[in-house]
């Protein structure tokens, strides 16, 4: 089945990890195999290749930077102008990647339908193009509203404020303060322009200050239930209510820690854990049940998000491994039609209300 991934730091993996995502999987691990300065090395799951086999033909791709002050316990660049420069490199190789024929960027309507269209009709996925939609998690880089302008017209059409900790314009996971000034003038001009919201990673005070001022399209790309796995990176049921209410699609995340209760960094693994794909499973059921349907849940992957197979679900050893949603969901009683909305038609009837 066609699949739509609404959330890959493509881009990050590519410039910050020094990745060749045009490459095979092994190869790429091969590559990495005496690495020790990220965790996951040799270990990543996401490649060109393994999208194709995978049947992921568009996603939600990223650009991520964050500013961080002296006392930050969390890294990032130590000044606004770098992380707009890092943001930089990363549309750089975006259209890098445009050009060799890897990829092709989806602005508007058209393009959407286009692409559809190429992956729907061919015979074999295995040289086609894979269509992104540009999305920046965090907007630390903007260094003013003249920034988002600038972003804009390079093709980005979502932005989530927040990402971890305190930010320039919101506070996002594992911290907790009201939207600034710079954050309400950000959503006004998001707004004016027809951006989508990504509701991902806001603090629960800046979630409602932007659900009271933001009247534009709003998604939330990687989230899970708070019922599901306590934490206040995921949506309570009040949050998600709220989401469904705007007609909003929440994306289903497989880092190990969001996927089930009581993972402990450093100590658990999916081996230990028993995790696997399937759980995934309780927070789609979670969310079709407040819904009543199953026209809210997404996938949003996050994979290779800083993590690789060490803190993804244990039967995962490829992106492509997401195919076993379809599987998964036809045994829990999902009919085939609400399968084809999960995998990828949710976020593409949202796109067609949200771009219309």
């Amino acid at each position: 089945m066609f699949l739509f991934d609404a959330h890959l730091d493509l881009s990050m993996n590519a410039v910050e990890w020094n990745r060749d995502l045009t490459q095979d999987l092994q190869s790429i691990r091969d590559r990495e195999k005496n690495l020790t300065d990220k965790p996951d090395r040799g270990l990543g799951v996401v490649s060109f290749p393994e999208m194709r086999k995978g049947n992921i033909g568009m996603c939600v791709a990223t650009q991520i930077a964050r500013f961080v002050k002296p006392d930050s316990k969390i890294p990032g660049w130590h000044s606004q102008a770098q992380a707009w420069a890092q943001t930089q490199a990363q549309i750089a190789w975006y259209k890098a990647m445009e050009e060799a024929g890897e990829m092709v960027q989806i602005t508007d309507l058209q393009g959407l339908h286009k692409h559809l269209d190429l992956w729907k009709n061919a015979t074999s996925t295995e040289n086609l193009p894979i269509g992104y939609i540009l999305s920046l998690e965090g907007a630390d880089s903007f260094i003013s509203l003249k920034n988002l302008e600038i972003a804009y017209n390079y093709g980005l059409r979502a932005i989530g404020p927040a990402h971890y900790g305190p930010g320039i314009y919101a506070y996002g996971t594992d911290s907790d303060q009201p939207l600034s000034q710079k954050g309400k003038d950000l959503l006004i001009e998001m707004d004016r322009l027809n951006m989508i919201l990504d509701a991902t990673h806001l603090c629960d005070s800046a979630f409602w200050d932007a659900m009271k001022i933001y009247k534009g399209p709003v998604w939330a790309s990687h989230n899970l239930t708070r019922k599901v796995t306590p934490h206040n990176r995921q949506f309570s049921d009040e949050m998600i209510r709220e989401l469904i209410g705007r007609k909003a699609v929440i994306g289903m995340a497989f880092d190990a820690w969001m996927m089930i209760p009581g993972w402990v960094r450093g100590k658990s693994t999916p081996q230990n854990t028993g995790l696997v794909i399937e759980h995934i499973a309780e927070h789609i059921d979670h969310i079709c049940q407040l819904a009543g349907n199953a026209s809210y849940v997404g996938i949003g992957s996050d994979l290779d998000g800083a993590f690789g197979k060490e803190q993804a679900p244990g039967d995962m050893d490829s992106i492509a491994d997401l195919q076993s949603i379809t599987g998964i969901l036809h045994k829990r009683g999902y009919s085939e039609q609400d399968i084809e909305q999960i995998m990828w038609k949710n976020w593409v009837d949202f796109l067609e209300r949200a771009w219309a």
